[in-house]
């Protein structure tokens, strides 16, 4: 392939790219419209010219879909064993106002567990995405930088979106 192929192929997947970038921000609610400008997109575009974006992009949704998935069994395996608590508490030969009690006493124990787990679990998850953001940035992605400001944010989850969506249909006939 010559030289003027590769620049008018380039040229063309540029202005593809561009073209659905395009599409995808009009279908976004006003107020991300507003807060993707066309720059972002042409930089952006230029920036999926490399499709190793593509897969950096996979590789931490991976990542945050497995994290997830374990937060998610740990907060299960929680409950259950508070559950557990309370059913042998109720099997129990304890004299029923003191099993009543006891009951009560350990469920707002346990409520005031699974908070403390759940504000953890937040915690962890405000890290990954400042691990991801962080990731981003480094890799060039424009629109990228680690903030926890949730417009910032927002516009940065439907970048990821795009680019994700883009992964699926940014393929030679070849590779398809």
């Amino acid at each position: 392939m010559s030289t003027s192929d590769n620049q008018n192929e380039t040229q063309s997947r540029l202005y593809f790219l561009n073209e659905q970038l395009q599409k995808m921000v009009h279908e976004l609610p006003r107020k991300y419209q507003q807060r993707i400008p066309n720059e972002l997109l042409c930089e952006l575009t230029e920036c999926l010219l490399n499709k190793t974006l593509y897969s950096i992009v996979k590789e931490l949704t991976d990542i945050q879909h497995v994290t997830e998935k374990q937060m998610f069994q740990k907060r299960l395996e929680m409950i259950n064993k508070h559950s557990v608590v309370i059913q042998k508490l109720l099997k129990s030969d304890m004299v029923q106002p003191g099993k009543t009690e006891m009951r009560l006493k350990l469920q707002a124990e346990h409520r005031k567990n699974l908070r403390e787990f759940d504000k953890r679990i937040v915690t962890e998850l405000d890290e990954k995405r400042r691990e991801q953001q962080n990731t981003l940035h480094m890799a060039g992605v424009p629109g990228f930088d680690v903030t926890d400001d949730a417009g910032r944010i927002q516009v940065q989850i439907r970048l990821c979106d795009f680019i994700i969506r883009l992964s699926l249909i940014d393929k030679k006939p070849d590779e398809a």
